[in-house]
């Protein structure tokens, strides 16, 4: 492909997939950090939180913009013969608003809450306490689901299955 052969549709596929990688490539390290951050100490629990809150607020969350945005342009623009109608189109926005809603309503305050336990933690000499370990638990699960279902959605771009 020439560079004069490059068009609107491609350049928004290119920027569709870079927020996926940029935006959830992350996220998959998350449960190593982890691991690496408990045998270490609480100190290293307090940074872990803080990046997850950082990079929740600022570059998950608006990737998600992005995909959902430059997702619509895709499935709309008829170049390629695709609609909002196809299943495999419908279920990967679902996917998408489900992960949004899973980092605004559940994953994301979790992360907050975690990060503050760890800091009174720290404060005080503790190691984890139960309340800790419940919320990480929790954010362990929702963030486990959220894994799964962007590997879910990244199958239906791949595969297109019933184009």
């Amino acid at each position: 492909m020439s560079i004069a052969t490059i068009d609107v549709h491609t350049v928004v596929l290119f920027v569709h997939i870079l927020a996926v990688v940029v935006g959830f490539g992350v996220v998959f390290t998350y449960p190593l950090l982890d691991a690496y951050a408990r045998r270490a100490n609480v100190v290293d629990l307090v940074a872990l939180h803080r990046f997850q809150v950082f990079l929740t607020s600022r570059l998950i969350q608006p990737a998600l913009l992005v995909i959902l945005v430059a997702g619509i342009y895709l499935a709309t623009d008829g170049e390629r013969g695709y609609s909002l109608g196809d299943p495999w189109i419908s279920a990967a926005f679902a996917i998408v608003i489900v992960i949004g809603g899973l980092a605004g309503a559940i994953i994301g305050p979790t992360e907050k809450k975690l990060l503050a336990l760890a800091q009174r933690e720290l404060r005080q000499g503790q190691k984890p306490s139960d309340a800790y370990e419940r919320e990480a638990i929790k954010l362990a699960r929702f963030g486990g689901l959220a894994s799964l279902l962007i590997v879910v959605a990244l199958f239906l771009m791949v595969t297109k299955p019933g184009a």
